[in-house]
């Protein structure tokens, strides 16, 4: 990539908060709360500009970035290993006629 492109793939980006506000500073805390998130473990999806990832940068250690793409496939990967399986059916041979 040249001159700063943003590939198309990555046009929005998931923001997790993933550590808490409390004993950080105000200025970090305007900034998440300028990026929409309020409670730990919130997600918000926010287009991939220079603003938002200014934002992003400014308070890395408090959050979780990932494309959507990425995302999406973490989460279909979860619902894949967590989905229902079959139940074990297990046929007993009837008991011997005496």
């Amino acid at each position: 990539m040249s001159g700063g492109q943003v590939p198309a793939w990555s046009s929005r980006l998931v923001i997790q908060l993933v550590r808490g506000l409390p004993g950080t500073m105000r200025v970090h805390r305007g900034t998440v709360a300028a990026l929409g998130l309020r409670r730990r473990h919130q997600t918000v999806f926010r287009e991939n500009n220079p603003s938002i990832r200014g934002m992003i940068n400014h308070v890395k250690r408090l959050l979780s970035v990932e494309t959507e793409e990425m995302y999406n496939a973490r989460i279909q990967a979860e619902a894949k290993r967590k989905a229902l399986r079959f139940p074990r059916i297990i046929q007993h041979s009837p008991p011997p006629r005496t």
